[in-house]
């Protein structure tokens, strides 16, 4: 069910008796399926990380861990106003521009090292991950166009597909290069989504808590 981006603080009215898009059933199982989903990744991808020598794959942890802290912070603001799901998204924003901060310095201490990552593993655990972003992706599509804590979930999941996708491409240039370079290249570009993404939630978010225009009476927000 998508509803009106809140770029502006204000918000769709419904018709008398139809939940609110953060209030939907659907959207708060659809939080907890990509919880589960998203901590068992973690775990998955830290050690075919570890085990692999990639830097993708550990960035992609990392990103599976910090999406799922951040559906967990949305479940804990979902009945609040919307300035506090607004500062929620805020919390996340800066945390997907700092994580994309921490992958461009890792990826900086790899290429210094000069060790070269294990492709098949790389192949194997990104395709894993992939259709298990794939599916959230999907799963949270209808709210997309909510409010800046939504749009925050629904980027993540996003990036996240997009980047499983690029580390396999990764894992083919490292199997055919024996070369470090692909793997590094993903992380950076991995590490530009995050900061492309968190800069947009903060500036929505942002948005939503400035006060209303002088004369005009504030919004009450369900």
């Amino acid at each position: 069910m998508a509803c009106t981006c809140h770029s502006t603080g204000s918000t769709t009215t419904a018709a008398p008796g139809t939940p609110q898009p953060h209030t939907d059933p659907r959207w708060r199982r659809a939080l907890w399926v990509a919880l589960v989903v998203n901590a068992v990744m973690f775990v998955v991808e830290l050690v075919a990380g570890w085990r692999s020598g990639s830097v993708s794959l550990l960035a992609d942890a990392i990103d599976f861990a910090g999406d799922a802290a951040n559906y967990g912070l949305s479940l804990a603001v979902l009945s609040m106003a919307l300035v506090w799901r607004s500062r929620a998204a805020l919390i996340k924003g800066l945390t997907m521009f700092a994580y994309g901060l921490f992958v461009l310095g890792k990826a900086a201490w790899v290429w210094h090292d000069g060790a070269v990552p294990e492709p098949w593993t790389m192949g194997a655990v990104g395709l894993l991950a992939l259709l298990a972003n794939a599916g959230v992706a999907v799963m949270l599509y209808a709210w997309r166009e909510g409010d800046a804590n939504m749009r925050s979930v629904w980027l993540c999941s996003r990036n996240d597909a997009l980047s499983n996708i690029a580390v396999m491409l990764a894992a083919g240039g490292v199997l055919g290069t024996t070369s470090a370079w692909p793997d590094l290249l993903v992380a950076v570009t991995m590490a530009a989504l995050a900061l492309s993404a968190g800069l947009s939630v903060v500036r929505q978010a942002r948005a939503e808590l400035q006060p209303p225009p002088s004369g005009q009476p504030a919004t009450q927000h369900p």
